[in-house]
């Protein structure tokens, strides 16, 4: 990633030195999201929301954090005890988990992860980790590949966001719209902009419980439980079919 697209990482390290900050989500509609010092990705453990806590808890084991940003899971977790590695796209970011004190941190995309048999036995994807597959066709093969590098007992907890819990028409227009091309509902095409830095276009997907619970069949991973927000963000903690 050249230093000019990796808007992610501007931005936590504007957050990381104290800097009021603001996120901008740039839809290919033309939709602009603005986030005001979105505090959130250098918060600690006290500052999250009871079922995010929640999630915590069940984690086990040697941990994957992909997408881990500024590293504030990987960070409470290795606090905890847990072996943890936390990748990110953003060179910024894992620069900032480092400072941070977080001891196993690397440059990694999501569709270059490649680690040997029972590597790990969580692999957490959250604030809105799901998008990361962009599709559901690359879910299914990114699952698939994740089945391979876990152990038996393995869990993946994920984070979302449902779509169709909104009444923002526009929001509804670019669904219909999706669906039209033959596109799930939440599959959007964004770009994350910070000042004058910007990221390459790129698809982000949200889904619905039963949603996901589709894109899971043929997998080997089945949704354990729900965890729920009081909004439209969920968390799904997801386990092996067979054991």
């Amino acid at each position: 990633m050249k230093p000019e697209e990796d808007a992610y990482g501007q931005l936590l390290w504007a957050l990381y030195n104290g800097k009021k900050s603001v996120e901008i989500l740039e839809r290919d509609d033309g939709y602009i999201s603005a986030y005001l010092s979105p505090s959130i990705y250098v918060s600690s453990y006290e500052e999250w929301k009871s079922y995010e806590q929640k999630a915590m808890e069940l984690v086990k084991g040697r941990v994957l954090d992909i997408g881990c940003g500024a590293g504030r899971h990987s960070l409470f977790l290795q606090e905890k005890g847990f072996d943890v590695l936390g990748i990110d796209i953003s060179p910024l970011a894992i620069k900032i988990c480092k400072l941070r004190g977080l001891k196993k941190a690397e440059v990694l995309s999501i569709d270059d992860v490649d680690f040997k048999t029972d590597s790990f036995d969580t692999i957490l994807m959250m604030c809105n980790g799901f998008g990361l597959f962009g599709n559901p066709i690359k879910a299914q093969r990114l699952l698939r590949k994740f089945y391979k590098l876990t152990n038996k007992n393995a869990l993946i907890i994920i984070q979302t966001n449902d779509p169709y819990k909104t009444d923002n028409l526009v929001h509804l227009e670019y669904q219909k719209n999706n669906r039209k091309k033959g596109r799930m509902s939440g599959q959007e095409r964004v770009r994350l902009r910070y000042e004058k830095y910007a990221t390459d276009w790129f698809d982000h997907l949200i889904v619905s419980k039963e949603e996901m619970k589709k894109i899971l069949n043929g997998t080997r991973w089945k949704v354990k439980e729900f965890l729920d927000s009081e909004n439209s963000h969920y968390i799904a903690i997801i386990d092996k079919l067979e054991k």
